[in-house]
């Protein structure tokens, strides 16, 4: 069952789990300094929300005074948060303020299993623990091998460092003109904003920087990479990502776009965000009023599990289709997380009901200690097959190994072409069945 949420232009479908909490939106808390790491009490934003329905009934009420919100958020929020008001939850910079950074803290929430306890005794953690309480709402507390609990909360097989990997498997390093900009392919760039992320996940790819401060949005680098696309005229396409680029205030992102946008030659900017999914109260209806300013404007979002698509999720994804910004999702396949095709299909439907097209499916990266989450590629294979022909086209992803060294994305597919005949193709559909394709012979043309 589905719930209609009306406003005053639109109708928007969401999951029926959802209940309005009807509150003030939280104060604009001022802006960023410019060279300003993007924490705490200097991002400033607002949070509107939709109305919702009560039994069915469509309420028409004023958009920014009701949030939603689901069960298990209302439950995890009654028992570790009985002060904080609606108004304070659905704040984006009270989650940034109050993510789950200490063992401590984790402890006071979760069971935790040996394994996640000794990571914490090893001092070699590359990556920090950052969690929001909105995502850790969607935490199993007993189980550990709860797939979201995997992505975001260490083991100790991350001080694993098995054969293949490296620190920065990809090679952006080497393919880097100016700091924090990666320029692998010819017509386009990866910019990397900040390295700081509301949540961190444990499989990233970034790890070796991400977390630690090395990459600030200062305005002295960002202009060096600016400089650089400017005096690249085969620059057609911009990334940005990080980090997290939506951790960045309103002006900061403003000043960023509308920079990318003044180059002739950029024709389309995106962005690369998991907020949506980690800290969907950061999608507002100021955001949003910013971004759609800067048309042609792509967002790849990271969906990794259907748990991560929740009425908060399908809201702030609503927000961003609304203003016109066409949404893709980029998903690593990871063992034990999303292994599965029953899992895979149903994440691939929740997206596209949430009017997010399913993008790539990502063989996780060999970066050091992945090795508990990386599938061999015959699983990837195996998943894209069961949804070839069993699902809508535009729910299968094209899955990709981003090749080590810096040889960027070679995409995979099951074999379909069995083999050729004189005049004929021999191919294989989604049933096993076998087909013949007139082939046409290139010297009986004309």
């Amino acid at each position: 069952m589905q719930t209609a949420i009306c406003t005053d232009k639109q109708l928007v479908v969401l999951p029926s789990d959802a209940s309005a909490e009807v509150d003030d939106e939280p104060p604009n808390s001022g802006h960023c300094a410019d060279d300003e790491p993007p924490s705490g009490a200097c991002i400033a934003a607002v949070s509107p929300a939709f109305p919702d329905t009560v039994s069915g009934r469509i309420l028409r009420l004023p958009a920014s005074r009701v949030n939603l919100s689901s069960p298990a958020v209302r439950a995890f929020r009654k028992r570790h948060y009985p002060v904080v008001t609606a108004r304070q939850w659905n704040d984006w910079q009270w989650q940034v303020n109050n993510r789950i950074r200490t063992l401590a803290k984790l402890e006071s929430m979760v069971t935790l299993s040996e394994a996640e306890r000794l990571a914490f005794t090893r001092a070699n953690n590359l990556l920090p623990l950052g969690i929001t309480p909105y995502y850790m709402s969607l935490i199993a507390p007993d189980d550990p091998q709860q797939p979201l609990r995997r992505t975001v909360i260490p083991v100790v097989d991350e001080m694993v460092c098995s054969p293949g990997e490296a620190d920065d498997p990809l090679g952006e390093d080497a393919q880097s003109p100016v700091p924090g900009m990666v320029h692998r392919y010819p017509d386009r760039v990866l910019l990397l904003l900040t390295d700081f992320c509301s949540t961190y996940c444990r499989y990233c790819t970034r790890s070796r920087v991400v977390g630690h401060g090395r990459i600030t949005p200062n305005r002295n680098r960002l202009e060096r990479a600016f400089t650089y696309i400017e005096n690249t005229p085969a620059i057609r396409d911009v990334l940005l990502s990080g980090g997290d680029p939506l951790m960045l205030g309103e002006e900061k992102l403003a000043w960023i776009l509308a920079r990318l946008r003044a180059i002739p030659h950029v024709e389309i900017i995106r962005i690369g965000t998991k907020v949506p999914a980690v800290l969907p109260q950061r999608i507002t209806s100021r955001l949003v009023r910013l971004l759609r300013r800067f048309h042609p404007l792509w967002m790849s979002l990271h969906f990794t599990h259907p748990d991560e698509c929740t009425t908060e999720a399908f809201r702030a994804c609503a927000l961003l289709a609304d203003a016109g910004i066409p949404l893709g999702s980029q998903t690593v396949l990871l063992q034990g997380v999303n292994d599965r095709v029953e899992t895979m299909r149903d994440l691939m439907h929740q997206l596209l009901k949430m009017r997010v097209r399913p993008y790539y499916l990502y063989q996780c990266d060999p970066i050091t200690g992945s090795a508990h989450f990386r599938t061999p590629v015959a699983k990837g294979l195996e998943i894209i097959r069961g949804l070839r022909g069993f699902t809508s086209g535009y729910g299968v992803p094209t899955y990709v190994v981003d090749a080590p060294g810096g040889g960027g994305k070679i995409p995979l597919m099951p074999e379909y072409m069995v083999g050729r005949e004189p005049q004929a193709l021999v191919l294989r559909n989604y049933e096993n069945g076998i087909f013949r394709y007139p082939e046409v012979v290139p010297e009986a043309v004309g």
